[in-house]
């Protein structure tokens, strides 16, 4: 099953003052709430003068003695100490010291077993990460999966933990029990520990117990599955897109299958499948011919109809700068056509002759981004997609636009005639880089959480092959969603390209989930092999998967349309929230 991953440490809101307060220290303090809230049960006690001291420095001791109060109704763990007549197996902790009991209790509910010596110190400051891992240690928990990742996506400094106890503070970090004032994104684990911060974490682990009021709902750990189902919808060999009635039947099939993300086209054939003004007002025709979207406004009903069954609305950009040959967009515009070094414009993909728009034309690219701009201002949407077709195939760029401008930029030398020279691919590969940079921060102008979502094919094939530099691009934060296309016949062959180095650094780093296809027109697949390649995704800690596309999903199978809804189902047997950039 996908791992389950909590909130992450936020900073703990100034809640409004309680009445009855005993302790004058803690009036707007940044844990007021939680402060009184154990001051009132008697586990976060004063000091005789009206004080609880929350950012006093945490002595082992006091850590004791306030752990013991709050979990001393576990059951123990450890045996009574010996010798009989000693109150702590510690030498340093006699029945005199002021928190020999407190000791005595929170070693024998296992808070303790980190210290194997005779001696305890109990005077010690802790620092903050030994605090934690000394509440994880107690409370056993298991350790989460990736837990360099989870680190490194809750805080900026999370390199300064110790190795050693990774693992511990990961789990804290999993379940959202830590809280850092003032900013969330600084762990400090070497700092030394308040009786703030043990406080807080207490309030977390029994937020149960508390009021509402006390700890913010979305603070505490959730067993929430996070993992990306999603399914791309076209309309090519599919009729969903073709009518509200078939849109509005898959949308909710996939939502009572537990599906989160629809990817639906917009982009295709040359055509926009939303009425565009950009469109119309580049080659006279606003939205597709086909008369299942005249008098609609497909996108529309799909982030409407998708936004009320819970699933993310991302809008597939799947052309890209490929056209038909015969497509309206090329015949009125075809000096925004790029060319290979044969003088020739045109590439059959099966019986179709499509041509390239030349990605380094800055007419092309202002269509491009004007499409994009528009989807974004005028659509609630989630997110926008980008597949293998926001590239160039390798053999084009020898149009007399580019030739100019590599010229200008080389001293009046053309190109190489080998369209793989490798400084020629980077060139035109950087020149793509570029635009996605350009097109990135147009889109964050309008909707800073419009999702950034890239589909391409693995890095070396997508570079050699179509200038699609998608490493790069992810180093550079231009990609804030990465569904790689595995669109593999065996497993062998499918898990040996999860694990090349660019794709493993991006899981790392974003939201990183893997394309897997259900099946092609004339070329049926197994549902087996899908079902085992989904939970290899899984067992190699990716976030999730997405299945091209929505008609193969049921047709062209080896098995009936029933089996193949029987093994989605038993795939995908709870909810799950896809994972963003913007949450765990």
């Amino acid at each position: 099953m996908a791992r389950a991953i909590g909130v992450f440490a936020t900073t703990l809101a100034i809640a409004q003052p309680v009445p009855g307060l005993a302790a004058s220290d803690i009036a707007a303090h940044w844990a007021q709430s939680c402060l009184a809230e154990l001051e009132t049960r008697d586990i976060l006690q004063g000091d005789g003068r009206d004080r609880l001291k929350p950012d006093q420095p945490l002595t082992r001791g006091d850590f004791a003695t306030i752990i013991a109060r709050a979990f001393g109704d576990r059951p123990l763990v450890n045996p009574a100490p010996e010798p009989a007549d000693r109150v702590t197996r510690f030498l340093d902790v006699t029945a005199k010291h002021i928190d020999a009991l407190g000791v005595a209790r929170a070693d024998r509910l296992g808070f303790l077993d980190r210290y194997v010596d005779r001696v305890f110190y109990p005077e010690q400051y802790l620092n903050r990460w030994e605090l934690w891992t000394n509440v994880i240690d107690g409370l056993n928990l298991p350790t989460p999966s990736r837990v360099d990742r989870l680190l490194a996506r809750a805080f900026d400094d999370e390199t300064a933990i110790p190795t050693e106890v990774r693992p511990e503070i990961a789990s804290a970090v999993d379940r959202g029990w830590l809280a850092n004032d003032p900013d969330p994104r600084q762990l400090n684990p070497n700092a030394t520990a308040t009786r703030a911060d043990l406080a807080v974490m207490i309030c977390r682990i029994q937020a149960d117990r508390l009021p509402a009021d006390v700890i913010p709902r979305e603070a505490i750990a959730s067993s929430q599955l996070y993992e990306l189902r999603g399914v791309w919808l076209t309309n090519i060999d599919s009729a969903v897109l073709f009518s509200r009635r078939n849109l509005d039947l898959a949308l909710t099939r996939l939502a009572d299958l537990r599906f989160n993300t629809v990817y639906p086209a917009v982009w295709n054939w040359g055509y926009t499948l939303y009425p565009s003004a950009v469109a119309e007002a580049t080659y006279g025709i606003a939205i597709d011919p086909h008369p299942g979207f005249r008098r609609r406004d497909m996108l529309a009903e799909a982030v409407d109809r998708g936004h009320e069954l819970g699933l993310r609305v991302i809008p597939w950009f799947e052309f890209g700068f490929q056209a038909p040959s015969d497509s309206e967009l090329a015949q009125q515009h075809p000096d925004w056509l790029t060319q290979k070094a044969d003088g020739s414009f045109t590439t059959m993909e099966g019986e179709h002759e499509r041509v390239w728009l030349n990605p380094f034309n800055p007419e092309v690219q202002q269509f491009i981004l004007d499409l994009v701009v528009e989807l974004v201002e005028n659509y609630d949407i989630d997110g926008i997609q980008f597949d293998d077709h926001m590239g160039l195939p390798v053999d084009y760029g020898y149009d007399p636009y580019t030739i100019a401008l590599y010229r200008a930029e080389h001293d009046g030398n053309d190109p190489p005639d080998d369209p793989h020279d490798p400084a020629w691919v980077a060139w035109r590969a950087d020149k793509i880089t570029q635009f996605m940079k350009r097109l990135f921060f147009e889109v964050k102008a309008i909707n800073n959480e419009a999702v950034i979502s890239v589909a391409p094919n693995p890095q070396e094939f997508a570079y050699s092959r179509y200038l699609q530099d998608w490493e790069r691009w992810e180093r550079m934060g231009l990609v804030e969603e990465l569904i790689v296309q595995l669109y593999r016949r065996n497993l062998d062959g499918f898990e040996a390209q999860l694990n090349t180095p660019e794709l493993l650094a991006a899981r790392d780093h974003i939201p990183t989930a893997i394309g897997v296809l259900a099946g092609l027109r004339d070329q049926p697949a197994d549902t087996a092999l899908m079902a085992q390649q989904v939970e290899t995704v899984r067992a190699n800690e990716f976030d999730g998967v997405a299945f091209f596309f929505y008609e193969s999903l049921w047709h062209w199978s080896l098995e009936t349309p029933e089996e193949r809804q029987s093994a989605i189902e038993r795939l995908f047997e709870e909810e799950a929230i896809a994972p963003t950039v913007y949450e765990p």
